[in-house]
């Protein structure tokens, strides 16, 4: 898509929004678990995610005895608005202040109030934060301005992912946020069944049930406190790390595995941002192909640039 902007990406220092990022990632992990409770199972648990839309994050349609409804963070009014099938909708602000106990009540509140019984299990998920929702009062920082930075990254990202996908014609994934890890990710898969797995848990074993080559945007946490684009293969062939990436990245271990990484500020500094992202997003996508064996010409759809996805 020619037409997605390449202006620069807003500044996003972890250290300057890290207490809003870790009460926003909290309350988004409710409104996933309330699409999580509201939704049939898919595969690699794609019925989880939140997803970019023109206003913030939404959880999309959901179901309710008797009603379809969704829950959305606006981030252009600052609220959080649950709307109904039935053409009710209520709403809360969104303040500083607001601790993720408050935010869990009113929530909760509100969705009683429409007559939803949505249960959840009222805890983080893949955090160190392990005090339940309703108990936290530490989390409670909203700074509005970083908020809409964050946004405006993660729209701006969505459309660049979103035309990188359109490269590939084999399975991949919608471009969402999955909330338990609060990145943005896209993911391609060969076709082909990865090997079992029986020591992981079920979460991950739905997860990486297939070959995949992963790629996305998180916003920097305590292990990594900076935000970045990254991309790994799973399951990690041998020789990964030796393919080369773009200008300005790097693989670095991670758990058990490699990571490519790219410093987000590398792509907000560079004169031609989209062209940056999309050259980095290729050069992983090439060093997974080459090092696990995915036929590349075959997987190129009719959209993807002539010298992109092949080998």
């Amino acid at each position: 898509m020619d037409d997605v902007p390449s202006h620069p990406l807003p500044d996003l220092p972890y250290e300057a929004w890290r207490e809003t990022r870790d009460t926003l990632h909290l309350w988004a992990q409710m409104a996933g678990k309330v699409r999580l409770a509201s939704t049939p199972p898919q595969n690699h648990w794609w019925n989880v995610p939140l997803y970019v839309d023109a206003r913030g994050l939404t959880t999309r349609r959901v179901r309710a005895p008797g009603r379809d409804f969704d829950v959305a963070f606006d981030f252009v009014d600052h609220r959080l608005v649950v709307r109904t099938s039935r053409g009710e909708t209520e709403a809360f602000a969104l303040v500083d202040g607001l601790s993720v106990a408050a935010f869990h009540e009113r929530l909760f509140g509100l969705l009683g109030g429409l007559g939803i019984d949505v249960a959840i299990n009222a805890v983080p998920f893949g955090v160190p934060v392990t005090t339940p929702f309703a108990e936290d009062t530490e989390h409670h920082s909203y700074d509005a301005l970083f908020v809409e930075r964050y946004w405006a990254a993660l729209s701006w990202i969505d459309w660049v992912l979103q035309e990188f996908a359109g490269w590939y014609c084999g399975k991949t994934s919608p471009v969402h946020l999955f909330w338990h890890s609060f990145d943005l990710a896209l993911t391609r898969f060969s076709g082909r069944r990865a090997p079992a797995n029986p020591g992981a848990d079920r979460v991950t074993q739905e997860a990486y049930s297939h070959e995949a080559i992963s790629f996305g945007f998180w916003p920097g946490d305590q292990s990594t406190p900076r935000a970045a684009f990254y991309s790994y293969t799973a399951p990690e062939p041998e020789g990964l790390t030796g393919h080369p990436l773009a200008e300005g990245a790097e693989w670095t271990a991670a758990g058990s595995g490699s990571l490519a990484l790219l410093p987000y500020d590398a792509v907000r500094a560079a004169a031609d941002p989209r062209a940056t992202l999309l050259a980095f997003l290729e050069s992983a996508y090439q060093a997974g192909t080459a090092a696990a064996g995915w036929p590349a010409d075959e997987l190129r759809s009719s959209w993807c640039p002539p010298g992109a996805g092949s080998r």
